[in-house]
């Protein structure tokens, strides 16, 4: 489930979005202009409301988890939040020079272009379940699906971000 457009936090969720800054720092003042709302007193008391919890019950973790973000630190004194853009690493084979598309290849393109399950099945006229499965290694794709994802990887500049990488 993303953030919904007209959920309070959306705001939150948009700024973040268009951040970026590895690190940005806060305040809570600031975070309720951007959300033209007032944070619940849980926020100015409790640490774990501020947590990277992605649930249907912490529906505030959406906007920044969703947006590429997780806290690094909360002062609850100086009423500061300080978000990190959330790097994962992924094991991508390569053969010959050639991306090898399994699990963490496919993932890593989906988030690089930072898409959905549901955007990316779309951009690539596919099921949702059908990316969840590949990038849970239920199977690969077929060879005509790798030649795609190879056209959409040097479209995004993909290869280039994975060369910086290494």
């Amino acid at each position: 489930m993303t953030v919904k457009p007209g959920s309070k936090y959306y705001p939150l969720f948009e700024h973040l979005q268009k951040c970026n800054e590895d690190a940005i720092t806060l305040t809570f003042a600031k975070i309720e202009a951007v959300l033209d709302n007032t944070l619940p007193t849980s926020a100015f008391n409790k640490k774990n409301w501020w947590s990277n919890r992605d649930s249907s019950s912490a529906l505030q973790a959406k906007a920044w988890v969703h947006a590429g973000y997780h806290i690094e630190t909360v002062d609850l004194a100086q009423q500061t939040v300080t978000f990190r853009k959330f790097q994962a690493e992924y094991n991508i084979q390569k053969k010959d020079g050639a991306v090898v598309w399994q699990q963490d290849a496919i993932k890593a393109l989906r988030k690089h272009m930072s898409l959905t399950q549901a955007q990316f099945a779309q951009e690539l006229g596919v099921r949702r379940q059908t990316v969840s499965e590949w990038e849970n290694g239920v199977y690969d794709p077929d060879r005509s699906k790798t030649k795609f994802l190879e056209l959409i990887a040097k479209q995004s500049n993909f290869q280039k971000m994975l060369s910086e990488q290494q």
